[in-house]
């Protein structure tokens, strides 16, 4: 633990993917990498390193593909590469690149998506990506990453920079609370952080989930419901120990993710559960349907992703 939560929600909000862009210009200096982008800097914020360091950015155009199997080529020579898009297609569009030429050899590429999950927005469905992970999680050598804020996105980079093979880290469009201090933040791969210990439910959120996860803990916490709530960043390799450690403690345990319900977060840990410890479980998450074009903050509410949907799911095992 130790990392400090900034329990003010509504303090401060940037989106992961503006961390994304100030990461890889400030470790350009300190790290050997490429950044490669398909058309979309300006938007995945990969521009800020291309600006500082143009001779390591290359705009491989809208040809996603191509994009990977450089990036490929790029890392086979030895030198990490980050590519980008936005994830339907960054993921969704590249998926056979992805697997047969950078996970498959187990390549030092990082694919790092923008524009994950239905905090799109106004894009609507064909952009909503609620699958990525779904997918990533299922290609054999592939790390999957979802960091719950900017803090956190910051300090992911520099820690896959550091680890070698390939790598998968969701990002997000949506300005979402700050909940971690920079100054005193540390960040493990692969290992789940407790934001607030518990007895009666176990509340496991990825990415932005983990901010109205905290806000549901405050609303059952009124009700005499004491409920734990871990953040669970890294999808694959995922936590396995912490899991168990909190079905066995509270019986109960509700996942929360800004992805489909099949695939992710939800189904890694009722995979892990079914084996080791069958646990009382419900999911909140998009339910087996595609996004639909609206405000990023309507959508969440429209889809359950919220504080109220989490408490709702919560009440519903105990």
């Amino acid at each position: 633990m130790g990392n400090i939560i900034n329990t003010d929600m509504n303090l401060k909000r940037v989106a992961t993917r503006v961390a994304y862009g100030n990461a890889l210009a400030d470790f350009g200096e300190k790290y050997n990498f490429f950044v490669l982008d398909a058309d979309l800097s300006g938007s995945t914020q990969t521009a800020i390193f291309g600006k500082k360091y143009p001779d390591r950015f290359i705009n491989c155009g809208i040809a996603e593909g191509n994009m990977i199997s450089v990036a490929a080529g790029i890392a086979a020579s030895g030198v990490t590469a980050f590519a980008s898009s936005f994830a339907m297609f960054a993921c969704g569009r590249a998926f056979e690149q992805i697997r047969n030429s950078v996970a498959y050899p187990r390549l030092n590429v990082k694919i790092c998506a923008s524009h994950a999950g239905v905090t799109v927005g106004e894009d609507g469905a064909t952009h909503q990506f609620c699958e990525d992970i779904a997918l990533m999680r299922s290609v054999p050598n592939m790390v999957v990453v979802n960091p719950a804020d900017a803090t956190e996105a910051y300090f992911a980079i520099e820690a896959i920079l550091n680890y070698d093979g390939p790598v998968y880290m969701r990002l997000g469009r949506f300005a979402v609370p700050v909940m971690f201090d920079k100054s005193n933040y540390t960040f493990e791969l692969g290992k789940g952080v407790v934001l607030a210990d518990g007895n009666d439910v176990a509340i496991f959120a990825s990415g932005i989930m983990n901010s109205p996860a905290l806000e549901a803990r405050e609303i059952l916490a009124a009700e005499g419901i004491d409920a734990a709530v871990i953040n669970i960043h890294t999808l694959k390799p995922i936590d396995k120990e912490i899991i168990i450690k909190y079905a066995e403690k509270t019986k109960r345990i509700v996942t929360a993710e800004e992805h489909s319900v099949i695939g992710g977060l939800g189904s890694a840990v009722a995979e892990i559960t079914s084996e080791f410890c069958p646990t009382k479980m419900a999911r909140v998450g998009i339910e087996d349907t595609f996004g639909t074009s609206g405000k990023a903050e309507h959508l969440l509410d429209y889809f359950n992703l919220n504080a109220a949907g989490i408490v709702k799911k919560v009440k519903s095992i105990l």
